[in-house]
């Protein structure tokens, strides 16, 4: 059985996709870039406020759909500027602690909206 998720407390999709669908027990988060959904645009400018606001929109969707961050298993992480890697691990880290998820990360030419960071996310309960 499929079920889409969708909470105002994360960014609206900005194409036609949805936040995130469970299928399964199985929640996938769509990327998550540094949009305050308050005021739905890009507000932070350097790579830790922009990691931070990613993992809110991430809180929100697992909150929304029943989840939280120790149902994580895996993310991929995308980044604009490899340099900024070490600064975006540090707000990583505060989140996930224990028995981490699985992850990957890669250095990408560019983000949607300019934004620094980008993260999608797989929990399973």
């Amino acid at each position: 059985m499929k079920r889409v998720i969708n909470t105002t407390n994360a960014p609206a999709a900005i194409g036609p996709y949805s936040q995130a669908v469970e299928a399964n027990g199985t929640l996938y988060i769509s990327g998550q870039i540094p949009i305050n959904p308050a005021v739905a645009k890009i507000e932070a400018t350097d790579i830790t406020s922009q990691t931070e606001q990613v993992f809110a929109n991430i809180k929100a969707i697992l909150d929304e759909a029943g989840y939280s961050f120790t149902d994580v298993v895996k993310s991929t992480v995308f980044i604009a500027d490899i340099a900024d890697f070490a600064a975006m691990n540090e707000v990583y880290k505060k989140y996930y602690h224990v028995e981490c998820p699985a992850r990957s990360a890669f250095a990408v030419k560019s983000l949607p909206l300019g934004a620094l960071v980008e993260i999608e996310t797989i929990a399973v309960k």
